[in-house]
């Protein structure tokens, strides 16, 4: 740039000299012919300095774009503004007369030639400003950010918890049976009075045959007959077989055979669900004088299961008393050859077979 103002310089120098008539000479011509090439050589490497350091300006701050077009005017400005005052100047130089060293007699001057006009002064070019690339619109893309809960912590674990038995509720049976232990127990330790009113509570809802049967047997048993035939009504022994033999027997005891044969006869259960029934049974009849009905009730047993001597005692005794001798004697006999024969009952049938023998 320094080459470029001292060539500026020297030219507004040579503008400024007064005009000189002369002959023209090659070597006057020559000169100034190098010296413009020079200028021009001198123009075109600034011109080319100040592309690549505006190329290197822009390129090193791309964020900047504003700043960098700016900067990119104002240097072409510059530059053609250099440019167009070093094109008048060398315009004027050409025109000026070329001055002649070897004249002899130089014309005498008596007034100052008049200063010619300065050229008129090229309107700047404006170098048009590279437009400003538009950012490409981006697309955004909305994202949905959950929003943050009001307690992020986790939660305390909780102490385990036992786990828990599901419980079925008891059928009327059940609760029966449960009561009925109960009340061994309590009878067992003499608090009857106790044993009666938790049984009281417990026929509030249900028959409870088994809890009955156990109260009852108990008043029999300490002779208390009538309490106990409370506890068994002929509406609720009527629907068990069990509550019906101690309600038979508790009649009997009360000196009622022929109420406790009824109690027994209304209705008669097989002999292989209930043999005692039918022991009960035929045992009373025999009592009552119905030997036939009683022999044929301890046929029945017999017939199910033949090695109870007791059993064939009973038939012996009902054989008997129907008068057929020969029959009864069988039955003793069987009965004393059999184990399991009480020794009172033993005595017994060793006599009548005696007896019966000796006729």
């Amino acid at each position: 740039m320094s080459l470029l103002n001292n060539a500026l310089r020297e030219a507004e120098e040579r503008q400024r000299r007064p005009d000189i008539t002369g002959a023209y000479t090659g070597i006057v011509h020559e000169g100034h012919s190098g010296q413009r090439r020079l200028v021009v050589l001198v123009f075109l490497l600034a011109f080319g300095l100040a592309a690549a350091g505006l190329y290197w300006f822009v390129m090193m701050n791309p964020s900047a774009p504003e700043r960098s077009e700016e900067s990119v005017g104002e240097r072409v400005e510059e530059s053609t503004e250099e440019r167009a005052e070093e094109s008048v100047q060398q315009g004027e130089v050409e025109r000026a007369p070329a001055v002649n060293d070897e004249a002899i007699a130089p014309r005498p001057v008596t007034e100052p030639p008049e200063p010619k006009p300065p050229a008129p002064e090229l309107p700047k070019s404006e170098a048009p400003k590279p437009q400003k690339p538009e950012p490409e619109a981006i697309e955004v893309q909305a994202v949905s950010v959950p929003e943050p809960t009001a307690d992020v912590s986790e939660p305390e674990p909780k102490p385990a918890q036992a786990p828990t038995m599901k419980t079925t509720p008891k059928s009327p049976r059940a609760i029966d049976r449960q009561t009925a232990k109960e009340l061994e127990s309590l009878v067992a330790s003499g608090r009857m009075v106790e044993a009666e009113r938790r049984l009281t509570s417990l026929i509030q809802t249900q028959a409870a045959p088994r809890s009955r049967f156990m109260v009852a047997r108990a008043l029999v048993v300490d002779g208390e007959i009538q309490r106990a035939l409370n506890w068994l009504p002929e509406a609720v022994a009527a629907g068990d077989s069990t509550l019906r033999m101690l309600r038979a027997r508790a009649q009997h005891a009360d000196g009622r055979l022929d109420a406790a044969v009824a109690t027994l006869v209304s209705n008669v259960p097989a002999v292989s669900e209930q043999p005692e029934y039918r022991v009960t049974l035929a045992t009373l009849l025999q009592q009552q004088g119905q030997g036939q009905e009683a022999a044929a009730h301890w046929a029945e047993l017999i017939a199910w299961n033949d090695s109870r001597a007791p059993w064939w005692v009973g038939l012996a005794i009902a054989l008997e008393d129907q008068g057929e001798t020969r029959g009864a004697t069988r039955a003793y006999e069987q009965a004393v050859a059999l184990p399991g024969l009480p020794p009172s009952l033993a005595d017994y049938v060793q006599r009548r077979l005696q007896s019966l023998r000796a006729r």
